[in-house]
C-alpha cells in the first residue's frame, strides 16, 4: 500500500509545473514557445539563464520535497524499505511533472526531477551521474545526449551497486533491489521514448546545441511584449 501513496504523493508534488508557472507569471506558455517541452532546456533557450536555473532548481526541490514527505510518513514503519520509498515517490514525482493531467499531460521530460530524485537517493550515486552529463554536456553541448546518457548511467549504477548490496542497497533485500532496478528501467525507457526525436536529430546531426555563456534568451520581457530575436 505505500507503493500506491508515494506513488501518488509524488504525483501531485510533480504537478507544480515550474516552468509553466514561471513562463505565465512572464506572460506566456512556455509550451508555446521554443521546443515546446516545459523543462529547463527550453526555458534556459526561450526565457534565459536566470529562468533555466530557476527552473531547474524548483524541479529539483519538488522531487527532493516529495521524498522527504513520503519518508517522513512511512521512514519509522518501514526503516529497511527506504530505498523503495523514495523510489517509488522519485517516479510519481516524474511522472507528474512529465504527465500533468490539468495541462492535457502535456509536461517536461523528467531530467531535472531525476536530478532531485538521486540526490535524496544516494550522494555518490548523484556525484557520478552528475560527472557523466556535465562531461557529456560541456564537450557536446547536447543537453539531450548528456540527458539520455546520465540515465542509463544511474540504471548501472542501481543494477551494480544492487548486485553488490553497496550504499542505499546495503541493507536491502534482492527482492526490493531488483523492484528498484525495475522501476529505473521504466525511467530510462520513458527518457529514451520522450528524447526519441533529438535522438533522430542527434544522428542526423540537426540537434540544437546549448551554450550557457553564449546563451541568450529567444524571447524578451523587458518591455513586456513577447518577441522572438
Amino acid at each position: 500500500m505505500f507503493r500506491l501513496i508515494c506513488l501518488l504523493i509524488g504525483y501531485a508534488f510533480g504537478l507544480f509545473q515550474t516552468s509553466y508557472i514561471y513562463g505565465k507569471a512572464h506572460g506566456i506558455d512556455i509550451r508555446e514557445h521554443g521546443s515546446g517541452n516545459a523543462g529547463t532546456t527550453n526555458m534556459l533557450r526561450t526565457m534565459g539563464t536566470k529562468a533555466g536555473l530557476i527552473t531547474f532548481a524548483g524541479d529539483v526541490l519538488k522531487t527532493m520535497a516529495a521524498v522527504w514527505v513520503c519518508r517522513l510518513i512511512f521512514g519509522s514503519a518501514h526503516p529497511d524499505q527506504i530505498p523503495l520509498i523514495i523510489s517509488w515517490a522519485g517516479v510519481g514525482a516524474i511522472l507528474g511533472h512529465n504527465f500533468p493531467f490539468y495541462l492535457g499531460f502535456k509536461g517536461g521530460k523528467g531530467i531535472a526531477c531525476t536530478a532531485g530524485f538521486i540526490f535524496s537517493l544516494d550522494p555518490v550515486m548523484s556525484l557520478l551521474g552528475l560527472t557523466v552529463f556535465f562531461s557529456i554536456f560541456f564537450i557536446t553541448h547536447y543537453v539531450s545526449l548528456g540527458s539520455v546518457m546520465v540515465y542509463i548511467t544511474i540504471f548501472i549504477e542501481f543494477v551494480v551497486f544492487g548486485v553488490l548490496h553497496l550504499l542505499m542497497f546495503k541493507e536491502a533485500t534482492n527482492a526490493e533491489v531488483v523492484e528498484c532496478c525495475i522501476l529505473v528501467a521504466f525511467l530510462t525507457a520513458m527518457t529514451i521514448f520522450k528524447h526519441r526525436e533529438n535522438i533522430k536529430r542527434l544522428m542526423n546531426g540537426t540537434e540544437k546545441k546549448t551554450y550557457l555563456k553564449k546563451n541568450r534568451p529567444e524571447i524578451q520581457n523587458d518591455t513586456g511584449n513577447d518577441s522572438k530575436d
